[in-house]
């Protein structure tokens, strides 16, 4: 399965709302291609990174650590863009 970069800014747009559908809206997304985008981050990992059961949600044990991860990546990468542009 090849990686997008896009998943990760719809990881953090999640772990921000806790909501799939608010963060469709946020993201310009249908909520069912988001979601889908986000279980490809989850098998591309290998492991649950959001817990469905409550709402708001919540992250995994694994969304927790990819979390800091995903964020330092986004905003690197968009840093450095921005310093080139």
């Amino acid at each position: 399965m090849k990686f997008e970069f896009t998943w990760l800014e719809d990881f953090l747009a999640l772990a921000s709302t806790g909501n799939f559908t608010r963060a469709a809206q946020e993201r310009h997304s249908s909520q069912p291609a988001f979601s889908r985008r986000i279980r490809a981050l989850e098998l591309w990992v290998g492991a649950d990174l959001i817990n469905r059961a409550g709402m708001p949600l919540s992250l995994t044990p694994a969304g927790e650590e990819l979390l800091p991860v995903a964020r330092r990546a986004v905003d690197g990468l968009n840093g450095t863009r921005e310093r080139i542009r």
